[in-house]
């Protein structure tokens, strides 16, 4: 849908937002947030759930775009906070608050799917490259 320039963008655009924000990864959902007490509930503080939360399940989509368009290096450089957490956390979280603070479901398998194709991704694009490299 997005042409490679436009991918660059909003990729830079998002790694721009997350060094803002202090969030761990492009999994942030929003950025900015809404301010405190613009909602009620779950969502009332920024950076708690959707309001800034970081989701690996939507990071990681990123990440296989990423690797799709040919932006493997930055896909590389992306996952590699979401793939640390899981390892650090002994699990697949639902989201993470400010801090890398693991909230919701440890064993969450929207995380631990997109994770794991991303990582499959990776494995074929190496492969590929590979034999590129191996017969030139």
């Amino acid at each position: 849908m997005l042409s490679k320039k436009e991918i660059a963008a909003v990729n830079k655009k998002m790694v721009e937002n997350v060094k803002l924000s202090g969030m761990p990864s492009i999994g942030l959902t929003l950025y900015p947030t809404y301010p405190e007490g613009f909602f009620t509930g779950g969502m009332a503080k920024p950076y708690v759930y959707q309001n800034g939360g970081d989701w690996t399940w939507f990071g990681a989509r990123m990440i296989q775009q990423l690797i799709a368009n040919g932006f493997v290096k930055e896909a590389y450089e992306e996952v590699r906070p979401m793939i640390d957490r899981v390892v650090k956390n002994k699990g697949f979280y639902e989201w993470y608050g400010q801090g890398d603070v693991p909230s919701g479901s440890g064993k969450f398998k929207g995380s631990a799917g997109v994770l794991s194709k991303a990582i499959v991704q990776f494995k074929d694009w190496a492969l590929a490259n590979q034999k590129k490299s191996l017969s030139h």
